[in-house]
């Protein structure tokens, strides 16, 4: 790891880029199902562009991320220290939650927030290789009558929505594009 990896991949206008990245973290969460490119953060190793975006985009020094043993570096590590400040914690602490489906689980070891303040729970930076041909069906808030969407997992997803108002939220990203899945969506399978 060179000290080069970690200083270069930050935003190069970081006002512009994080407000573009913001709008398209937001959009992605208000419309579940539909994508956007957000772009504009280049990680060391382990992560897509997208992701990177919203790392840079949505993190600081209050909002602590958990690295999934697939994405986990000490490149990566210090790239998100030096451009965001936010700390690295364990899976029950974070904000934010990063890696590929199967390193994030089990999905029981995230905050859900409780019935006080169902806002202190875990977001996950689900990493995909791709986004594959849709499996569910949504509806809910943001989708004015269905959306396709492909999910890893259908029931344990399925499960996390019947925590609503508690649960994860969830974005989705592979390569320059990122989509959302709040846990206010109600999700039934295709076919």
């Amino acid at each position: 790891m060179s000290q080069t990896d970690i200083y270069s991949g930050g935003f190069a206008d970081p006002a512009v880029a994080a407000a573009h990245g913001f709008r398209a973290a937001m959009d992605v969460m208000a419309r579940p199902g539909e994508r956007r490119e957000i772009t504009g953060g280049i990680a060391p190793e382990g992560l897509s562009p997208a992701a990177a975006s919203l790392i840079l985009t949505l993190c600081d020094p209050e909002t602590g991320v958990y690295l999934a043993a697939d994405v986990d570096s000490d490149a990566l590590r210090g790239w998100i220290t030096f451009h965001t400040g936010a700390p690295l914690v364990s899976a029950d602490k974070a904000d934010f939650a990063v890696g590929g489906w199967a390193a994030l689980m089990p999905i029981d070891q995230y905050r859900i927030g409780t019935t006080e303040y169902p806002d202190r729970s875990a977001t996950l930076v689900v990493e995909l290789t791709e986004f594959a041909a849709p499996n569910a069906t949504l509806t809910g808030p943001g989708i004015k009558d269905t959306a396709r969407m492909y999910l890893p997992d259908l029931a344990l997803l399925q499960r996390n929505s019947m925590l609503y108002p508690l649960g994860v939220d969830l974005f989705f990203t592979s390569g320059s594009e990122v989509a959302a899945l709040p846990r206010s969506t109600q999700i039934t399978a295709e076919g």
